[in-house]
């Protein structure tokens, strides 16, 4: 472990807007942290909160400043700015964090080649059955390490997510911090790629973990996809060359076709008044569910909720969609500012 006299500057910073139910129990926990005071600053970086959040801040020995510009990366961006130590974490207004967190990052940063350290991050609300589904699900949204990785390309299913990542500020500056063109979902992930195109080393540790309050009803589940699917193409369109942006280019080509084949299917078997297209389509649906079915058959049948294993494919197949029309929407959108322009 590092020992105190070795401990390097931590600034902490916090993106929030309107978090006045959870920005309480983050702040208590940031204030049990284990860390040398001298060497640790904590930065609230708010996004115009209307709810009563900005009170609750004021009450904390914390630094809130104003968010500058327009979106998450901005807010990150601007936390920078304000702060000043050598190593860089951020985590959400709607997490809470163990007393060693910030411990378990700097010991990653003892190797001079690491820029930047992610951990996991699982609900703490077991009760909850949305929030048991996103820790088990397939299709996933945090991070699905669950041993010590270290690479410098990021891995498909194996990356950190802002609500639990850290930087070293002289990576960071190579690679000209947080893209704020990249406004919904990835904008977190493109500065780690970068990151390793540099040659600096990403580190994922399991043993940096937090817990996180997700989307507590399926409406905003599916609107949080729908956002995540709109960065998919912004980051497509603003960084081509990038591992994410093919990755999601292929995904949205694929649903984008799939969804097209199906829907000239079912109007062929309406003007054909013919079953053969509609049980083409029933029968894809069918094995693609079935598939989904046997990765949730081991967690359903061990933890005694059958129910899950139709439960968990109808929520993947929702999530997908709305990440494919968030996507899509983001095209036509960007597309049509060009046009007019």
């Amino acid at each position: 472990m590092v020992q105190a006299g070795e401990l390097p500057s931590l600034s902490i910073i916090v993106p929030v807007m309107n978090m006045v139910r959870t920005i309480g129990d983050l702040l208590e926990s940031l204030m049990d942290i284990d860390y040398d005071k001298d060497k640790l600053e904590i930065i609230i970086v708010d996004g115009n909160s209307r709810d009563g959040t900005r009170e609750i801040i004021e009450e904390y020995p914390v630094t809130l400043v104003q968010q500058e510009g327009r979106g998450l990366n901005a807010a990150r961006n601007t936390g920078i700015k304000y702060s000043s130590g050598d190593i860089i974490a951020y985590t959400d207004g709607d997490c809470v964090v163990p007393r060693d967190w910030a411990k378990a990052i700097v010991e990653n940063f003892r190797d001079p080649s690491v820029g930047v350290v992610g951990g996991i991050m699982e609900g703490y609300d077991k009760s909850d059955l949305l929030s048991n589904y996103i820790d088990e699900t397939f299709f996933q949204v945090t991070p699905g390490f669950r041993y010590r990785i270290e690479t410098t390309d990021l891995r498909l299913m194996q990356f950190p997510a802002g609500a639990n990542m850290a930087f070293r500020r002289s990576a960071l500056a190579r690679v000209s911090f947080f893209d704020e063109n990249i406004t919904y979902g990835f904008d977190d992930l493109q500065p780690v790629e970068a990151l390793g195109f540099k040659g600096f080393r990403i580190v994922l540790d399991p043993s940096v973990n937090i817990r996180h309050q997700h989307r507590s009803n399926i409406w905003a589940l599916m609107k949080q996809h729908f956002n995540y699917g709109r960065g998919g193409t912004l980051l497509v369109i603003h960084k081509r060359t990038s591992l994410l942006a093919s990755w999601f280019a292929s995904y949205l080509i694929f649903t984008m076709s799939a969804l097209g084949i199906f829907t000239f299917l079912l109007y062929l078997g309406i003007r054909l008044r013919h079953p053969m297209p509609f049980n083409i389509v029933l029968g894809s649906f069918g094995i693609f569910t079935s598939f989904i079915m046997i990765y949730y058959l081991p967690i359903s049948v061990l933890g005694g909720k059958i129910w899950k294993l139709f439960a968990y494919p109808v929520l993947d197949i929702l999530r997908g969609f709305a990440f494919t029309c968030g996507g899509v929407y983001q095209l036509f959108k960007s597309l049509s500012k060009r046009v007019i322009r």
